[in-house]
């Protein structure tokens, strides 16, 4: 009798923390769902279990790509496959899916082992870049295609509608100012990398050879390299 009755407030721990966790999905998702162990492993981190985000990442990064690429053929009938293409590739970069996480308060939420969260897990673009995917892959085995669908429309509204004309990825513009005005293709070199392996950092420089560089870092290689290339864009078009 007395075991039974000192686990009732542990019990009663639980069960609060998933209603709360199952409102927080219902709120931010759009779906309530009656089982939490995809959407508990979508937001545990690799340091924490090993039953963690990656394969539900791997699953949800499909989801998104399928959705978003529906979505604008729709959105855009009458824009050409490479316009499509510029807009999809700025939907769905890592960094966008962890603005869209910050904005849902996921970083609250993540479950992360000690060191992971010394070192700034819980802000990493990558991190959160790919829970979000993860969380996508979750509502999509629990509620199916059109759930996922809904939820991804009303978290990518904004964003689908703020250019009015397709928006050119830097790499893309560079390699095009370059050939406009008879230069070499930029080049591209990482020059440092730190931090933890769950939360890296790249420093890469872009060159023009024999004009100009820049330096710029980011939480992955074509992240860094995207800005560097953006900070060298900037400054060939300033001269």
């Amino acid at each position: 009798m007395g075991d039974g009755g000192a686990l009732e407030p542990d019990r009663g721990r639980l069960l609060s923390g998933s209603d709360d966790l199952a409102g927080w999905i219902a709120e931010t998702l759009g779906h309530r769902p009656a089982d939490l162990a995809d959407y508990e492993r979508a937001l545990t981190h690799g340091s924490r279990s090993d039953a963690n985000y990656e394969r539900l990442e791997f699953l949800g990064d499909r989801v998104l790509g399928l959705v978003m690429a529906e979505w604008l053929y729709e959105r855009f009938p009458g824009e050409p496959e490479g316009a499509l293409s510029k807009r999809y590739n700025a939907l769905v970069t890592g960094a966008v899916c962890a603005d869209v996480a910050r904005g849902l308060g996921v970083p609250a939420r993540l479950r992360l082992g000690k060191q992971a969260r010394d070192d700034g897990a819980s802000d990493s673009d990558n991190v959160l870049g790919d829970v979000m995917e993860a969380l996508l892959g979750a509502l999509y085995r629990d509620a199916g295609l059109e759930a996922a669908r809904a939820a991804i429309r009303r978290l990518w509204a904004a964003r689908l509608t703020a250019d009015a004309s397709a928006p050119q990825h830097p790499k893309s513009a560079l390699q095009e100012w370059a050939a406009a005005h008879q230069r070499k293709p930029p080049l591209y070199e990482i020059v440092d990398r730190s931090g933890p392996g769950h939360a890296p950092r790249f420093t890469v420089k872009a060159t023009i050879p024999k004009l100009a560089e820049a330096l710029a870092e980011g939480g992955s290689k074509q992240e860094a390299e995207t800005a560097a290339a953006r900070a060298l864009l900037q400054m060939v078009r300033s001269r």
